[in-house]
């Protein structure tokens, strides 16, 4: 199949159906929202824009949304802003799905044994997987992330490899190569997670975009996919490749991955074998707000059908160094004031969801802070080392220690708490009991700073 480039794009003719217009009225619109009414989609495009009639945003309209959606947060999950103990362990940047927003991929012929050029990617085996996790949880890490590129090597298990060397031109067919292909072999996505499963760790891997990698060139449904990744030690899965879950939008930015319908089939399934999940949205490209009360619309759907959603994050799309930017489709990200209606109008209208989480890697400290005031209430986590932000221009960091924490929530006027991945445990922490503070739910946190006394300064052992 040949997808678009960047290249054959023109910004100022993408022809959407879906365009931020309705007949309802901001005011209305505010008004429901103030009264705890279930939000339409119109009503989530009207505090969106501040009012869809009107051009640009509005300033004191956007602080009215701003102030509803803060009331909102103290109502359902009160002061406290949470945070969890976590590391990123990406296992490949091999990928040829080629989202046109991501940086974060190498093609995957460069890692080929054969393959005679350099490139900064990398490939973890299990084994290399296993060592980066056993040494985050020595350190006091209780929750392993790990979202990887899809190397077309990788299999769901042995079943799988034997399944995709039987198709004919599989490489073309099912982005399948064997293993000896490439110089450093992946693994299988059951080794992986098995390799990372150690000491009690939590393991939050396996979009629904790598799950329907893992069930390729198979009638394999997605819920005995999760089923023998669960078996293999995964506890939960990040509902991320969501984007933007209007198909107009992904045809654009991200035509090689799973369509709406596909995401939303996916999700159902590791919900259906007992796992919970988070749900993202990515925006800020070639969307509109539209686009994004439309993307709404369909996680709430989703956790009325299921309630396994334990998170909402709205992931603003860091533009620097993507095909999107260098090729002039998008001249930039979301404004500031986008980014505060996107987390304010989510609290607004998941009224299933609990927690909305902010970014301090998308976002830097004094907005993220800013952004606790808009609905959010979750910090996200101390991370170690992240890849995909930094890699498409991310510069805020890749390490949040339990010191910063403290000092940046109280600082607002917030409770600082030290969640599990679930949000089944809690601990708040005193910050009268002083520094050094550090995690103490996991099973080897016994409130030892995450710091270079435990092996290195944050940051130095692992990836998002």
């Amino acid at each position: 199949m040949t997808r678009p480039s960047a290249a054959d794009l023109d910004p100022d003719d993408l022809g959407f159906e879906h365009v931020p217009e309705t007949d309802q009225s901001f005011e209305n619109a505010l008004a429901k929202a103030r009264d705890g009414r279930r939000l339409t989609v119109d009503d989530a495009v009207e505090l969106l824009t501040t009012g869809s009639g009107t051009a640009g945003i509005d300033r004191k309209r956007k602080e009215r949304v701003l102030v509803a959606a803060d009331r909102r947060r103290a109502e359902v999950v009160g002061d406290e802003v949470t945070f969890v103990a976590n590391l990123n362990n990406n296992v490949t940047t091999a990928c040829n799905t080629g989202c046109l927003f991501c940086n974060f991929k190498d093609t995957a012929h460069q890692f080929e044994a054969d393959h005679d050029g350099e490139h900064a990617g990398f490939t973890k085996t299990p084994a290399e997987s296993r060592a980066a996790v056993r040494a985050a949880v020595e350190r006091g890490v209780y929750e392993v992330t790990s979202v990887s590129g899809l190397h077309p090597a990788f299999a769901l298990n042995e079943e799988h490899h034997e399944i995709l060397r039987g198709i004919d031109d599989a490489a073309s067919v099912a982005n399948y190569k064997p293993p000896e292909t490439y110089a450093t072999d992946p693994g299988t996505y059951v080794e992986q997670l098995r390799a990372m499963s150690v000491d009690g760790v939590h393991l939050h891997s396996m979009t629904p975009e790598e799950a329907y990698h893992a069930r390729r060139g198979t009638d394999w449904s997605y819920e005995a996919v999760y089923r023998e990744l669960a078996d293999a030690g995964l506890d939960s899965a990040p509902g991320t490749a969501a984007e933007i879950l209007v198909d107009e939008v992904r045809d654009v930015i991200c035509p090689g991955k799973i369509d709406t319908d596909g995401w939303v089939e996916a999700m159902e399934g590791a919900m259906a074998a007992g796992l919970d999940t988070t749900a993202t949205i990515m925006y800020g490209h070639v969307d509109n707000e539209m686009h994004r009360a439309m993307h709404l619309k369909r996680v709430r759907d989703l956790q009325d059908r299921t309630g396994g959603i334990t998170e909402f994050v709205p992931l603003s799309f860091v533009h620097e160094r993507t095909p999107l930017y260098e090729h002039g489709v998008v001249s930039g990200g979301a404004t500031d004031a986008e980014d505060e209606l996107l987390i304010a109008v989510s609290r607004l209208f998941l009224d299933n969801v609990e927690n909305v989480q902010t970014s301090w890697v998308k976002y830097g400290d004094e907005k993220a802070l800013k952004t606790l005031s808009c609905g959010a209430n979750d910090f996200m986590g101390t991370i170690l080392s992240e890849e995909i932000t930094k890699r498409a221009g991310g510069s805020y960091g890749e390490f949040r220690s339990f010191d910063d924490y403290v000092e940046l929530i109280t600082a607002v006027g917030r409770i600082p708490v030290e969640r599990s991945t679930d949000y089944r445990e809690r601990r708040r922490i005193d910050p009268d009991d002083g520094p050094p503070f550090g995690p103490s739910l996991g099973p080897k946190a016994d409130g030892t700073p995450l710091l270079s006394e435990r092996g290195g300064e944050g940051g130095a052992t692992a990836d998002d």
